[in-house]
């Protein structure tokens, strides 16, 4: 009994210590997927089988990235803020969300030395990709941010509190 216990558990120890990981991919990355997945699914003809021979391809022009999917709802995004000064040091590193309607506002939430701020986020109108947050706290402290997004789920800026803290903060998943 002891040794079908023992073989059960050397069995299970691969899963349990293995895991998945989510890798990010940017456009030159998603443009060799592609090409890869194009040759897997024409591969070139076998050596020695005679086909007619085809023209050579005209060289392509640079891919191009693949289009970026718009979510059809709101999309919250994680909100990192990373001390700038030494008020901010005091307090280390703060996190919060911010949930984007997608159509350039969103819900912004964070908690800053124990109590919960919360507001709004605005692109600035005119700007595709620059923006500003503010939030407040029912115990008076408030905050303000100015930030500038690199795609629809990504950005970074700078945040000011009330008490003086300075943090840069990085927006997205």
């Amino acid at each position: 009994m002891r040794t079908a216990l023992k073989i059960a558990l050397i069995s299970a120890l691969p899963a349990l210590v293995s895991g998945c990981y989510i890798v990010p991919v940017g456009p030159e990355a998603m443009a060799k997927l592609n090409t890869l997945l194009e040759q897997a699914q024409n591969p070139p003809a076998a050596q020695g089988a005679t086909q007619p021979a085809k023209p050579a391809p005209e060289p392509k022009a640079a891919a191009a990235a693949p289009a970026i999917a718009i979510p059809a709802g709101p999309t919250t995004l994680y909100a990192r803020l990373y001390p700038a000064n030494d008020i901010a040091t005091e307090s280390g590193m703060v996190s919060g969300t911010v949930t984007s309607m997608m159509n350039g506002k969103g819900r912004f939430q964070v908690t800053y030395r124990g109590e919960t701020l919360t507001g709004e986020a605005t692109r600035v109108s005119g700007e595709d990709r620059k923006g500003v947050a503010s939030a407040w706290g029912p115990n008076g402290s408030f905050m303000s941010c100015e930030y500038q997004m690199a795609s629809l789920v990504r950005g970074a800026g700078t945040c000011h509190f009330s008490d003086g803290a300075r943090y840069q903060v990085h927006v997205g998943n």
